[in-house]
């Protein structure tokens, strides 16, 4: 075994690559180990990045099939290659993840391509990829194992017919119907790739309501919009079985509270009703770090196990399954280990849908306010009043400022708008600093933009809107 690393992470995601690079620039000697090959983790290689290479192509070629006549633009002989755009959407990827480990060495980042298991709090033993094993020793570890897909009871994923959101990436062909069980981000923004594409979607979800956890009126309006596109919801219905022996696969389904069942047939099924932390094999139990009852690791504040030296970060402990929440935390464990004491307000992690519209949201709801009994006021104003969304025809949506009614200070910001996950970014700002509806009116706006919206949002919120 070699001299004893400061900090050790494991797992290449979103969270352990940029802990493992912050724990370097502030002076540390540092490894990160990762067994799928290649860093980015399922953000990079199998998650937020393709899925948002698709997007982008597949909106694209729909605006060229669908709405460019409209606007003058006569474009003939608009046909998919989808072979071409999986390659564009791996040459992405393939891109990211080389640049990962061109910032590991320019900051000096042991990269260690294998599989970790613990064998006490300060050590373990790694499975290299390339055969055999490595002992390595560390003062500090990280466990930045992110998760993995939610399986279903009684369905198995075949990642052919029967996908993941990982299958979903790369089918080899549009499905004739698609049939997506779960009603959140990931199904959603698949969904709508294939969609796009030319297929027949059709969503299950088991609540009431898709995007369970946003805004109750965002969640109303944006499914109104999606089925507009021609989506097909339904909803408060479980999903029993999927028969794969014949040639169109037969779901079975039944009402949530009870009722007759019923047989949707497709020809692909889209499994998609969450993700659930990675621990498996990890030798959690050698090393005595104790999981919660949600079989997430349990940590303190402070990203802390209960065993002194081992911390854990990201997908794999509590809160939000979002990239950009792991980046934070890494960065703060870093800075912990260094003595430093940072900070990260887990009302302030912003939530995007990247669809067209997209929907983002920030801070409290109006159904969490209401339930804690806090006086607010709400702001609002309609894309459709916004003069930079009239001019390239994305009008779909609002902004809505939820504020303090006794103070002003913003408390929350939901909406649906073509760039709504850039746009959410100034809210955020804004509610980091403590700001009110009235210092975001008073802020000074280029025109004609989309973010004008939520500057009138917040003349909504404390007097009145100058354009509705």
């Amino acid at each position: 075994m070699s001299e004893p690393y400061d900090v050790v992470v494991v797992g290449g995601g979103p969270g352990g690559y940029v802990g493992a690079i912050k724990a370097a620039q502030l002076g540390m000697k540092v490894a990160c180990v990762e067994k799928r090959g290649r860093l980015g983790g399922t953000c990079l290689n199998i998650g937020c990045i393709p899925s948002k290479a698709l997007l982008h192509t597949s909106h694209l070629y729909e605006e060229a099939r669908s709405h460019f006549e409209k606007i003058g633009i006569r474009a003939k002989g608009v046909d998919l290659d989808l072979g071409a755009m999986l390659d564009n959407k791996d040459d992405v990827v393939d891109g990211l993840t080389k640049g990962i480990e061109g910032l590991f060495k320019k900051n000096k980042v042991d990269y260690i391509q294998g599989n970790a298991r613990l064998t006490g709090a300060n050590a373990m033993e790694v499975a290299l990829n390339a055969g055999g094993s490595q002992q390595v020793a560390a003062k500090n570890i990280i466990l930045a194992t992110g998760s993995d897909v939610m399986p279903l009871p009684g369905v198995t994923i075949d990642e052919e017919r029967i996908v993941s959101s990982t299958g979903a990436l790369d089918l080899d062909k549009v499905p004739e119907h698609l049939v997506v069980i779960g009603g959140g981000y990931i199904g959603l923004e698949l969904g709508t790739v294939w969609r796009r594409l030319g297929a027949k979607v059709t969503v299950v979800e088991f609540l009431d309501r898709i995007t369970p956890g946003m805004d109750g009126e965002v969640s109303k309006t944006f499914q109104r919009l999606l089925t507009r596109q021609g989506m097909t919801f339904k909803l408060g219905t479980k999903v029993t079985g999927v028969d794969s022996s014949g040639d169109l696969l037969k779901v079975q389904v039944e009402p949530a509270k009870g009722g007759e069942p019923e047989v949707i047939e497709c020809d692909v099924v889209l499994v998609s009703i969450g993700r659930r932390p990675y621990t498996e094999g990890l030798g959690l139990d050698a090393a005595g770090v104790a999981l919660d009852e949600r079989q997430r690791i349990a940590t303190r504040d402070d990203f802390g196990t209960n065993v002194p030296g081992i911390y854990a970060i990201g997908d794999v402990i509590r809160g939000p399954m979002l990239a950009h929440k792991a980046e934070e935390e890494g960065v703060a464990v870093a800075e912990i280990l260094a003595g430093q004491k940072p900070h990260i307000d887990y009302n302030l992690i912003p939530g995007v849908v990247y669809t067209d519209p997209e929907v983002a949201a920030l801070g409290q709801t109006e159904e969490q306010l209401k339930a804690t009994g806090v006086e607010y006021k709400v702001g609002k104003f309609s894309m459709m009043a916004n003069s930079r969304g009239r001019a390239v025809g994305k009008t779909d949506g609002f902004v809505k400022l939820l504020t303090e009614a006794g103070t002003d200070k913003i408390l929350g910001c939901h909406m649906i708008a073509a760039d709504a996950g850039t746009m959410i970014n100034e809210v955020t700002v804004a509610m980091e600093f403590g700001a009110s509806a009235e210092d975001l009116a008073r802020t000074s706006h280029p025109h004609p933009t989309l973010e004008e919206a939520i500057k009138e949002a917040a003349l909504a919120a404390f007097a009145k809107p100058i354009h509705m």
